[in-house]
C-alpha cells in the first residue's frame, strides 16, 4: 500500500516536488497548492483524514502549521534551504541586474543556517540584511521589510523564499528574486518523510494487551451472592465482546475475573479518536454492576506486553485516583485520571540523570521520577511531608523519610516551616530537580 503524502506550498514549488518524487514508487504525492501561507490551515483541516504525512515546500508553511498546532513534528517535514539555493539565486540576481550585487535583504533563513552558508560560499563580503528567521511571518511584513531596506538604500535587491512576497515586491518595483529548494533538498525531505511514515505504520501494528480485572467484594459477601455475581459477569462479557468487535481484537478470559483483550496500538488509537475510554469504563461498570480496574500493556511481542499489563495492574491497585494505567514498551507509566488529565513517569531512569547520587541514598530512581512528574503536574516546587504522602498514597512517616533522603543528595532543600497546624510545624521542602 502506497504512503499518502500531502504536498503543501505554492503551485510552482509543488510542481518541483512532484517531479522529484516520481522516483519514489511507494509514495503517492497529493498536491495542495495555495496562494497565501495562511491557507495551510484550511488545507490540513479539510484533508488530514486521507493523508499519512505532510510535505511542505519550505520552512515557513511548516512552521505555520506547527505554531498553529495543526500537525506534530513526527507527521511532517519540509524541503530545507541549502546554500546552493541561495548562491544560485544570488548568481541569477548578478546576471539580471548586470552588476555585482553586494547588498541584499533576505528572509526565511535562520541565523545559524545563514552563517553556515556564508562560511561555505565565502559570502562574508556581501552585506546581508536579515530581519526574520525561518518562523512564520505574514507576507505583508516581509514585503514592508524588503521595500524599506531598498528605499533607504541599504540594499540593492531582495531575496525572498515566499511567493506572495516575491510577487508583491515585483509589483512595487523592488528588484526581487525568489529562492527555491534544490532537487537534492526535496529528495532528502521525501526520504525523511518516508521513514517517518514507515515508523508510524510499525507503531500502529504494535501489540497491545488491554486488561480488565474485576474487583470482587469481600469473600463472605461473595459467597452469599454467587448467582448475582455470575449474572453480572455475563453482562460484563457482553460489553467486553462489543468492545472487542469495535477494536478488531481477541478476548481471552484468563480466569478469576481477569480478562485480556489482544489488539494493536492503531486500533486503540482509532477507538480513542471517537470514544472516551473513561466513559467506556463507566458504562462497563454500570452495565455489569461490578467494579473493575484497567491495565494496558504495550510491547514489541506478546511476552513484553503481558509483562507490562501485569505491572500496570500493580500500579492501578496502589492508586485509587487512576482509572486507567498504561505501561508502554519504554517502561513509561501513564496514569489516566480523566480524558484530559494524566500523569507520566518512568520505571527506568538513567543513573546519569541524578548524577550518580543514588548510590548513597535509600530512595529509588522510580520514586524520584514519580515525584518529579507529580511536581510538574501540580506545578509545585515546595511541598511538605503531608502533601507528599497524599501524592504517593503512603504514610507521612514514609514521606518524611523520602524527603530526608532527597535532602541528603541535594534533590530537596529545607525552605521553611508551615505554621497554623496543631502540633509541631511541618517542614517545607523546595524540590531541586
Amino acid at each position: 500500500m502506497r504512503i499518502q503524502i500531502g504536498v503543501v506550498g505554492p503551485q510552482d514549488s509543488i510542481a518541483k516536488v512532484m517531479d522529484a518524487g516520481e522516483e519514489f514508487e511507494d509514495l503517492n504525492l497529493q498536491p495542495f497548492p495555495y496562494k497565501k501561507t495562511e491557507e495551510t490551515h484550511s488545507i490540513i483541516e479539510s484533508n488530514r483524514e486521507q493523508i499519512d504525512q505532510w510535505f511542505f515546500t519550505g520552512p515557513v508553511p511548516y512552521k505555520f502549521a506547527i505554531k498553529n498546532e495543526l500537525i506534530k513534528e513526527r507527521e511532517a517535514d519540509y524541503a530545507h534551504l541549502h546554500g546552493s539555493s541561495l548562491f544560485g539565486t544570488l548568481l541569477e540576481a548578478n546576471l539580471k541586474e548586470n552588476k555585482v550585487v553586494t547588498k541584499i535583504s533576505l528572509d526565511s533563513i535562520g541565523e545559524k543556517e545563514l552563517n553556515q552558508i556564508k562560511d561555505s560560499y565565502a559570502l562574508q563580503n556581501i552585506s546581508i540584511v536579515s530581519e526574520f528567521t525561518s518562523d512564520y511571518v505574514p507576507y505583508k511584513q516581509l514585503v514592508e521589510f524588503h521595500e524599506r531596506c531598498y528605499l533607504e538604500g541599504n540594499t540593492e535587491v531582495a531575496l525572498t523564499c515566499i511567493q506572495s512576497a516575491y510577487k508583491e515586491l515585483k509589483k512595487r518595483g523592488v528588484p526581487a528574486y525568489r529562492i527555491s529548494q534544490s532537487d537534492l533538498s526535496i529528495k532528502r525531505a521525501l526520504m525523511s518523510i518516508r521513514e517517518k511514515a514507515l515508523a508510524k505504520s510499525y507503531r500502529k501494528k504494535q501489540l497491545v494487551i488491554f486488561g480488565v480485572e474485576v474487583l470482587y467484594p469481600e469473600t463472605s459477601e461473595l459467597s452469599s451472592e454467587t448467582f448475582k455475581i455470575r449474572h453480572r459477569e455475563l453482562e460484563l462479557n457482553r460489553v467486553l465482546l462489543e468492545f472487542v468487535e469495535l477494536i478488531n481484537g481477541s478476548l481471552v478470559n484468563i480466569g478469576k475475573g481477569l480478562y485480556h483483550v489482544y489488539t494493536t496500538r492503531g486500533e486503540i488509537e482509532l477507538f480513542q479518536k471517537y470514544h472516551s475510554p473513561f466513559q467506556w469504563v463507566k458504562d462497563l461498570q454500570s452495565a455489569s454492576q461490578l467494579d473493575v480496574q484497567i491495565g494496558v500493556g504495550y510491547g514489541h511481542n506478546v511476552l513484553e506486553a503481558n509483562e507490562n499489563v501485569g505491572i500496570a495492574f500493580d500500579y492501578a491497585k496502589s492508586n485509587d485516583e487512576a482509572s486507567i494505567v498504561i505501561i508502554n514498551e519504554e517502561k513509561e507509566v501513564v496514569e489516566y485520571r480523566t480524558d484530559d488529565q494524566n500523569l507520566t513517569y518512568h520505571l527506568r531512569n538513567s543513573s546519569s540523570k541524578w548524577d550518580g547520587r543514588l548510590k548513597d541514598a535509600k530512595v529509588g530512581a522510580q520514586t524520584l521520577s514519580k515525584i518529579e512528574s507529580l511536581a510538574n503536574h501540580y506545578q509545585k516546587t515546595e511541598i511538605t511531608s503531608s502533601e507528599l504522602a497524599k501524592w504517593l498514597k503512603s504514610t507521612e512517616r514514609n514521606a518524611r523519610r523520602i524527603l530526608g533522603e532527597m535532602e541528603k543528595i541535594n534533590l530537596a532543600k529545607e525552605a521553611g516551616e508551615e505554621t497554623g497546624q496543631r502540633g509541631r510545624p511541618r517542614k517545607v521542602y523546595r524540590l531541586e530537580f
